[in-house]
């Protein structure tokens, strides 16, 4: 990209560095008495002075392959129209021997991934069973849902191939024998794997040459890129091999005054446009205002000289106001009571008078 400083790697530094790494893993691993898994992973970490709008994958060639040759290869084929799963391995064998592939130790069609490594134990027991996996790029997007993400923790996810390419065999070595930085949107810290304990020290600076190389040519980010670029191990210390100047700041700071200075310009060469066109607003409404007094003034005048004649009233003899008499307060009638009331009344009224009649009958005669 343009305007970008070179990131320049002091080799005798470099190479003190990666000594100092090997010798302390070698005094960890006497130290622990570890056999089995003697060699340890050598790794560059990158950090950059910002963090990159989109994310970015990165291949780079190593002049030195950090590979054995005794390490077990996975391929993930797609599935061939009008073929079963056996008959889709046959023929994939059948390309690989071809075009000179001896690396790949065995071919998993797609279908026979989605059948027979679909329980979580079985895709545990292929990611032990490899050490490096591959994938045909036409089936690269379907891959994620059915490893699921043990794969990508581990760092072992697939690495995308084209079986149709002319120089297979040429880029499947250069995959086998480099490395992979990916850069990611959510920090501004990245890690590629460059060599193990197993190495000289020559052969690791060169790794880490290269690999810092790559990366500076194929990163997509303006201006200074690379901040610090440490080197370190699983287990060990993180030892800096490279600082970044501060120099470049004073220049992205000029460049950005350059850039913001014309805006200045452009915004002065505004401004007496507005004052004019403001001043010329100004003079239209002191002129309307001017007329409009005018106006006012004739009108007063006008009103002055038309005198309108005063209307005097006319007195008439004046009479004596009748006194008003009080109404007499009417008398209030008695509200009339409601027929259901009345026959109530008149049936007790009866009940009473039987009641009476009876009692006089039954009273005994006196003698």
């Amino acid at each position: 990209m343009a305007d970008r400083t070179e990131v320049v790697l002091d080799q005798a530094q470099v190479k003190k560095a990666v000594q100092a790494l090997q010798a302390f893993l070698k005094n960890k691993s006497t130290s622990d008495f570890s056999l089995l898994d003697d060699t340890q992973t050598i790794s560059l970490l990158f950090t950059l002075w910002k963090i990159p709008k989109q994310a970015q994958t990165i291949r780079i060639p190593l002049p030195h392959g950090q590979r054995s040759d005794t390490d077990e290869i996975c391929l993930f084929t797609r599935d061939e129209p009008n073929m079963t799963s056996e008959q889709t391995q046959r023929f994939y064998k059948k390309l690989l021997e071809e075009r000179g592939v001896k690396n790949v130790s065995e071919i998993i069609p797609y279908k026979v991934l989605r059948t027979e490594y679909k329980p979580y134990e079985a895709k545990r027991r292929l990611l032990g069973n490899f050490d490096m996996f591959f994938s045909d790029d036409r089936i690269r997007r379907l891959l994620p849902s059915h490893l699921g993400k043990h794969f990508y923790e581990r760092k072992k996810e697939p690495l995308c191939v084209n079986l149709q390419s002319k120089h297979l065999a040429r880029d499947i070595q250069r995959t086998i024998q480099g490395t992979t930085l990916k850069v990611t949107n959510k920090g501004c810290c990245c890690m590629a794997r460059v060599g193990h304990s197993g190495m000289t020290a020559a052969e690791v600076t060169e790794n880490i040459e290269a690999a810092v190389r790559t990366v500076m040519a194929k990163i997509r980010m303006k201006g200074s890129v690379m901040k610090l670029i440490h080197i370190k191990s699983q287990t060990s210390v993180a030892l800096p091999i490279y600082t970044s100047d501060l120099s470049h700041l004073s220049v992205d700071k000029k460049a950005n005054t350059q850039a913001q200075a014309p805006k200045k310009e452009g915004a002065t060469a505004k401004k007496p446009a507005k004052k004019k066109q403001t001043k010329d607003k100004k003079q239209v409404d002191a002129a309307a205002e001017g007329k409009a007094e005018k106006g006012q003034k004739k009108k007063v005048q006008e009103e002055e000289e038309e005198e309108i004649p005063q209307l005097v009233p006319i007195e008439t003899p004046s009479k004596k106001r009748k006194v008003e008499k009080p109404l007499k307060k009417k008398q209030l009638k008695k509200a009339p009571r409601p027929a259901a009331a009345k026959k109530g009344a008149k049936a007790q009224s009866k009940l009473t008078q039987k009641a009476d009649s009876k009692v006089k009958r039954k009273a005994p005669k006196v003698k």
